[in-house]
């Protein structure tokens, strides 16, 4: 006597069609995450006031790149990461040559698109030497004299004969050192978003039944 055995609904077609849910599953929800986390970064370094570009470096991208995977993962990063991590853990930042670090002041003005100038770029822009100023209390001071403040606050070369209006504006402060604060802690999102992977795949595998 032979018997056979055949299942209604095909069980080898059900389980095709469940691994298909999972690897779909599993690819969302990554694809989710990583846009999340994106999300959070940049709404960090927003509120932490490092300005408008910093935030826009942050990037995401699920692989595989197309198709689905139970393997899928999702990698989140800056373009500029030396900065973002020096604010990430408070960074003590040194000058390169081993001087002085120049920090400019209001009164630097802004350069090109900008950006903050150097003492160099500066006196070459506005046609001015700075003197050095040493102070042993206090940072040291790069000084435009014989200057003048205009609307915008910054200082330019005076051409005032009378010597009516000028100043001797500190233009960049000279330090050894700076101690960076710490004003963002990337961890705590990610750990948050790496918590909340387990359940969004059972909701994306939920949606698809």
């Amino acid at each position: 006597m032979k018997l056979g055995v055949t299942f209604s609904p095909d069980l080898v077609a059900l389980l095709e069609q469940e691994i298909k849910a999972g690897e779909r599953a599993v690819t969302l929800a990554m694809k989710s995450a990583g846009a999340e986390l994106k999300q959070d970064w940049r709404e960090q370094i927003t509120r932490a006031r490092l300005g408008h570009r910093l935030p826009r470096t942050i990037r995401n991208r699920t692989y595989p790149t197309s198709g689905d995977s139970i393997n899928a993962a999702a990698l989140v990063w800056s373009n500029a990461p030396e900065i973002l991590n020096a604010h990430d853990r408070g960074a003590l930042i040194r000058s390169k040559s081993g001087f002085w670090l120049a920090i400019p002041t209001e009164a630097a003005g802004k350069g090109r698109r900008g950006a903050r100038m150097t003492p160099a770029e500066w006196e070459r822009r506005r046609g001015t030497r700075l003197r050095f100023i040493y102070r042993r209390n206090g940072p040291s001071l790069l000084v435009a004299e014989k200057a003048r403040i205009n609307t915008r606050g910054t200082a330019v070369a005076s051409r005032s004969k009378t010597g009516r209006g000028q100043v001797s504006a500190p233009i960049f402060l000279l330090v050894p050192q700076v101690k960076l604060r710490k004003r963002l802690d990337l961890a705590r999102d990610a750990e948050r978003v790496a918590g909340s992977v387990p359940r969004l795949i059972v909701e994306k595998w939920a949606d698809q039944a």
